[in-house]
């Protein structure tokens, strides 16, 4: 089954209006983001699945990832945003720590930002997929190299990003920060 991923600003002003149910982990605790709007099998007092996703998606249910994206509160418009995604960002800025520490999905990575400085949407979605594990290894390889492999499907089944989960996060990371850089502007 596909893995679909929704953004929202706020997630709860969906789930508040539709009926679902809670996708639950193997560790019978809670998935962060993951729900049904379809019938599984549910506990009734606490509206969570009773059977791990994993097992669900084998039995066809199919979850729904409603993730929180904060940084969509601060997008006026439709207009707002496409502006913010165009924009060609100030590429440099990832070198900085503290500005890199401010960027939806980046904090944390300045040393992997630094070392391969990015300098376009297709290289900063290969920054976040070495994020991950199971392409850590090409952190110290060329761009030719990190291109010829990134978007290769690990043969262990490691978590790996797939080339347009990762591209569309590394769109979401430019307007996050054209948005910082709107704010910064704004302030003086």
């Amino acid at each position: 089954m596909p893995d679909v991923d929704i953004d929202f600003a706020d997630r709860t002003i969906l789930l508040d209006k539709l009926k679902h149910r809670i996708a639950k982990l193997d560790t019978d605790k809670k998935h962060n983001t993951g729900v049904y709007f379809t019938e599984v099998p549910h506990d009734p007092a606490t509206n969570m699945a009773t059977i791990d996703y994993e097992t669900a998606e084998d039995r066809n249910y199919f979850k729904i990832d409603c993730l929180n994206v904060s940084i969509y509160k601060d997008i006026k418009d439709d207009n707002h945003l496409q502006d913010l995604m165009k924009r060609q960002p100030m590429w440099e800025l990832l070198e900085a720590k503290d500005f890199s520490d401010k960027v939806f999905h980046l904090n944390g990575h300045s040393e992997i930002l630094r070392k391969l400085k990015p300098k376009s949407i297709e290289q900063l979605a290969a920054v976040l997929a070495i994020i991950r594990p199971s392409k850590r290894y090409l952190l110290n390889e060329t761009w030719e190299k990190i291109m010829q492999e990134v978007w290769i499907k690990p043969s262990d089944d490691k978590y790996f990003f797939k080339k347009s989960h990762a591209t569309s996060y590394a769109v979401a990371v430019v307007v996050h920060m054209n948005l910082i850089c709107e704010q910064l502007k704004n302030e003086k």
